[in-house]
């Protein structure tokens, strides 16, 4: 499978995750998942390199 990456800001995806909220959990909770779980790896790993 193919995948893109794309470079957004905090306020960017969570608008994004805002209008997957309102669709039904069935059809979009594993991409909610994901974006959540790469978006914790790269705010983690910023917040290592800040210190």
């Amino acid at each position: 499978m193919q995948t893109i990456k794309l470079e957004l800001t905090v306020e960017e995806v969570n608008q994004i995750l805002e209008g997957l909220g309102e669709m039904p959990f069935n059809k979009v909770f594993q991409l909610i998942q994901k974006i959540q779980q790469q978006a914790a790896v790269q705010l983690n790993g910023q917040n290592e390199d800040e210190n």
